[in-house]
């Protein structure tokens, strides 16, 4: 698993920071969130190969979020080659999105050699929605409060269990369909005795990534920031002015701070961003 800032800064690139794009990879699949402009010049900066994208999560459609969208997407078409089958895309977006993905592909002049898979996302209010459910991670949103329709998202890396195999062999365990049982969490049986998988294995607990993009302070933030391993939020304001955050529904950097710590996150990166590309 890595993860990449592609863009920390808040409206306005600077000669330092490009606008919002995170991209995490995890095995075979390339998880790119939001996509303001310059993200992919971002992702040749930082040595990621576009056409590991497989999915795009989008926050909500204010234009530093999302208006990379049209130059990623011409690109990977146009790395297609006649004898190759159409990349897929597969896009996650708050309520509108199938709307606005129709009228973006009509702001340019190209042919469209892209599959793109497109899920408008309405999660109810204080409750989070799994979306993406994988063999070893499983994806969830919920609803946030920035005045238009925005979600948050939340990657959860699944539980592992690891045979220890000398105990395994121990009690007459090898390789095989039995410890294929035990690694799902199934009892079995050898020569008349019951062997548990606590005995010969322990639980790797999964990561938890939260990530909070231009909200104000709600029970979305919370129930994405709960427990997360790493929680990346925004805080667009200095605490001293707090009602300009309010009023532009956004978080200050003590309360993005005071969010993490209440919800139990380990590690934060709060979005003013300390980190850069």
């Amino acid at each position: 698993m890595e993860l990449t800032f592609l863009g920390t800064s808040c409206m306005v690139p600077t000669k330092e920071r490009n606008v919002t794009g995170i991209f995490l990879s995890y095995k075979t699949y390339g998880l790119l969130f939001d996509c303001g402009e310059g993200t992919q010049r971002q992702m040749n900066i930082a040595g990621i190969n576009r056409n590991k994208v497989t999915h795009i999560f989008l926050s909500h459609w204010h234009g530093d979020h999302v208006s990379g969208l049209i130059g990623l997407i011409q690109t990977l078409g146009n790395q297609n080659t006649q004898n190759e089958e159409k990349k897929k895309i597969i896009i996650f977006g708050p309520k509108e999105t199938e709307k606005r993905m129709e009228h973006l592909l009509q702001t340019c002049i190209f042919e469209n050699k892209l599959i793109m898979e497109i899920h408008e996302l309405n999660p109810k209010k204080g409750e989070l929605l799994k979306i993406i459910d994988k063999e070893d991670f499983y994806i969830e949103t919920t609803a946030l409060d920035h005045g238009i329709p925005c979600i948050g998202y939340r990657f959860v890396e699944k539980d592992t269990r690891k045979i220890d195999m000398r105990k395994a062999m121990e009690l007459g365990l090898t390789e095989g369909p039995l410890i294929g049982k035990i690694q799902k969490g199934v009892d079995v049986e050898i020569n008349g005795k019951k062997i548990t998988p606590e005995m010969v294995s322990t639980i790797k607990k999964g990561k938890k990534i939260g990530i909070v993009l231009d909200t104000g302070l709600c029970r979305g933030a919370s129930l994405i920031a709960e427990d997360a391993d790493l929680l990346i939020c925004e805080a667009s304001y200095a605490s001293a002015i707090e009602e300009k955050a309010e009023n532009n529904k956004h978080l200050t950097a003590k309360q993005a701070a005071l969010l993490a710590a209440n919800s139990n996150a380990k590690k934060t990166n709060i979005n003013t961003y300390f980190s850069k590309i």
